[in-house]
């Protein structure tokens, strides 16, 4: 079917729009944290998987980091495994974590890194055990005492946070030419392993791979404010006014503070998109509006 002459404009208009944001992002580090909605509905799976191609395509260096918790969720209720939650973190016992390994590291990273591979991409799906990319530390999480005021410290179990990554096999991913896609598991010096905040994983990788852009998908439009309206061209400076005076609370609190620490350590800019949006990647990159929250040092549209 042929184009329309205002289709065709349009499509021209698009691409034109485009050029100058493809020819400043060739040969940068994107690094996307892959969540939510868009992991679980089909045809946001498969234009997400497009949109991390065309990067490749273009000259980018997308690096995907993925979560993985209503998987994980479902495949203990059929084990008959009960969870437990302490401030939004599951808490893992050794057999809750034998699952949390086999649903991030195989099922869900190898969907990912096949769909990627479908639609034209080069993806290898690693772990954060592989070549100990992540090394990481046992994380214990406070909840409130019972005294007024007062918290207490709570095992979680084998949940962790970031140590350090080592980016040697990243360099190695990514000089050859292919996509990486990383499971948030990784391991401490006497090989405990550990489940990981995917967006904490992804923030870090952006920070030791200097990368210019960190981007988390969620299922909301981005940092709203009281009204409803979605905040963005914010300077690292405006959001820590916005997390003091509240407006940044609840669970956006550890993805905008994610984002905060990213920008504050190099990172030239990060986004909180709506990951419910078809492509929403490529229109937070390539396009003058935009999508969801950006952070910058100073502060920009």
């Amino acid at each position: 079917m042929s184009l329309t002459p205002d289709s065709a404009l349009n499509v021209a208009r698009v691409l034109t729009e485009a050029l100058p944001y493809i020819q400043r992002f060739t040969g940068r580090t994107v690094v996307v944290k892959f969540g939510g909605n868009a992991m679980v509905d089909p045809e946001l799976h498969a234009s997400f998987a497009r949109d991390i191609v065309l990067m490749k395509l273009v000259g980018m260096n997308p690096v995907v980091v993925h979560g993985g918790g209503p998987q994980i969720g479902q495949l203990l209720e059929k084990l008959n495994i009960e969870s437990h939650f302490v401030n939004g973190m599951r808490v893992t016992d050794a057999q809750t974590m034998d699952v949390v390994e086999m649903v991030l590291g195989g099922s869900v990273n190898k969907e990912i890194v096949a769909s990627i591979n479908k639609h034209g991409g080069k993806a290898i799906g690693v772990t954060g055990k592989d070549g100990r990319l992540i090394r990481a530390q046992r994380l214990h999480g406070t909840r409130p005492g019972p005294e007024l005021g007062a918290t207490e410290i709570v095992d979680i179990g084998q949940v962790g946070e970031v140590r350090q990554i080592d980016r040697e096999i990243l360099d190695v991913i990514l000089d050859s030419d292919f996509i990486p896609v990383i499971a948030p598991v990784g391991a401490d010096e006497e090989g405990n392993t550990y489940n990981i905040n995917a967006d904490l994983v992804a923030g870090k990788i952006a920070q030791v791979m200097q990368a210019e852009k960190l981007m988390l998908l969620t299922n909301v439009a981005g940092l709203m404010d009281a009204e409803g309206v979605v905040l963005t061209g914010l300077s690292t400076a405006r959001v820590d006014e916005l997390i003091a005076d509240g407006t940044v609370h609840g669970g956006m609190l550890p993805k905008i503070s994610c984002a905060l620490d990213a920008v504050k350590s190099g990172v030239s800019s990060a986004h909180i998109v709506d990951g419910r949006v078809p492509h929403a990647v490529l229109l937070e990159i390539f396009t003058d509006e935009g999508m969801g929250t950006k952070i910058t040092r100073r502060g920009e549209f």
